[in-house]
């Protein structure tokens, strides 16, 4: 009997210590295949994408802004931010510098959609946002609106949207709302008066200056919106609309 019970006994150490390596060994096989995402901000882009591929992560350029602070072709922003632990082949997007604002917004206001997007490409510019909405006595297929406006300064993107007339929209019972956020409020109350659309008062909220981040807290600090830009509109974009809509745009002050 005494000898089945240091059986028993010796069975069940073995089996803790199984156990008990099985879990250590998961433990490092996990925690071996994660990796703490590094500082990339600053670094020239082809360096920052051989910094990743050295711990197994994948860099991407997401988007690029124009920096007063920043030089052009190192990394702006970055997500997750740097000491994020994260799993090995984990994606990281980067924002790159376009550094200071160089180019002049061109003034398409007036010119055809198609004559519009050549000269924005021809001023080494993105084509943003398109929309289009009813615009009495315009021909057609003209810029009605632009964002930014001309030879505006302190741009964040390098792109430039656009709002094109559509007189074929006019004859329709009611209309589709265009997206006017982003436009100056000048600009977007002057094409829903042209549009014979009814602009109701205009609701007014403080343009937010964001608080610059602490050093090494791994932020970039956020451009502010101008005052008079639209923030948001009701009815929504893509809602019907008629002559009898209040339509109303939220704007900065």
């Amino acid at each position: 009997m005494i000898r089945f019970f240091r059986f028993v006994l010796v069975i069940l150490v073995l089996s803790v210590v199984a156990l008990f390596a099985a879990i250590t060994t998961m433990h490092f096989a996990i925690h071996g295949a994660e990796v703490a995402v590094p500082d990339f901000r600053g670094l020239a882009t082809a360096e920052a994408i051989r910094k990743a591929a050295s711990l197994d992560l994948n860099l991407t350029v997401d988007s690029r802004f124009y920096s007063a602070d920043m030089p052009a072709g190192r990394v702006l922003t970055q997500s997750p931010a740097s000491g994020t632990v994260v799993r090995r082949e984990w994606h990281v997007r980067v924002t790159q510098s376009l550094g200071p604002q160089r180019m002049s917004i061109p003034n398409v206001i007036g010119q055809q959609e198609r004559s519009a997007t050549i000269a924005i490409r021809r001023a080494g510019l993105d084509l943003g946002n398109v929309a289009h909405m009813p615009y009495p006595n315009t021909v057609a297929g003209t810029v009605i609106a632009q964002n930014p406006a001309p030879d505006a300064e302190g741009v964040e993107r390098p792109s430039l949207s656009l709002l094109i007339a559509d007189s074929s929209a006019a004859n329709t019972d009611g209309v589709l709302m265009p997206d006017l956020t982003g436009q100056t409020y000048s600009a977007a109350s002057a094409a829903i008066t042209r549009a014979g659309l009814r602009l109701a008062p205009a609701f007014e909220i403080p343009a937010n200056v964001p608080p610059v981040p602490p050093t090494g807290s791994g932020q970039s600090p956020t451009i502010p919106v101008p005052a008079g830009i639209v923030m948001s509109q009701t009815p929504a974009a893509g809602k019907r609309v008629d002559a009898n809509t209040p339509i109303q745009l939220t704007i900065t002050r």
